[in-house]
């Protein structure tokens, strides 16, 4: 009986829960996945926005570029079918909407490429992507679900999970008096 109790309390002391402050090679890699999924998105942010801004030839020709006097939103929101295609169609080329757009691009962009402002940049982002999915009602290859609503709720998950924390400035930008008061900074 005693040899069965120590094989036993020597199975168990194998095969409990690292102690706290243990970080496991998967939860290593699972942050820096996280932290290259929250860089890419920066990168689709920031080079639509620069994309539009300059016209860099990608999206949008170099004519047709806001500093050239085109509108950023213009083209997108004119093409809009589906039931919301009315209220696009009167926003289509707005300084309101080129502007909000624009910002929002920049913002949701920059807070992502530096891991700060998550939940703001998180919030914000998803929004866009449901309008964006919004103007293409209803999508082309699913009765419903398409890839900016995936796209909104990985950007949600990022600011769950704290990728900022990680190859970004989210820890430090947590640790700031004002993000300690108002998490929603976060």
């Amino acid at each position: 009986m005693d040899t069965m109790t120590a094989m036993a309390e020597r199975n168990t002391a194998r095969t409990t829960t690292p102690s706290v402050g243990f970080e496991t090679t998967a939860g290593r890699a699972a942050r820096y996945v996280w932290a290259g999924v929250r860089l890419a998105f920066a990168f689709t942010f920031l080079w639509a926005f620069l994309d539009k801004l300059f016209g860099l030839g990608f999206a949008t020709p170099g004519a047709r570029s806001w500093l050239n006097g085109g509108s950023p939103t213009n083209g997108f929101l004119s093409g809009a079918e589906g039931p919301f295609a009315g209220l696009h169609h009167r926003l289509a080329g707005t300084g309101f909407a080129d502007w909000a757009f624009m910002l929002g691009l920049l913002g949701i962009g920059l807070a992502f490429a530096l891991g700060v402002g998550m939940r703001v940049a998180a919030a914000a982002g998803a929004l866009l992507y449901v309008l964006m999915w919004s103007v293409a009602l209803p999508p082309a290859t699913n009765p419903f679900l398409d890839e900016h609503l995936i796209s909104a709720a990985v950007m949600v998950g990022l600011a769950l999970v704290g990728a900022g924390r990680t190859l970004g400035l989210g820890a430090r930008w947590e640790r700031l008096p004002i993000v300690r008061r108002l998490p929603w900074l976060r």
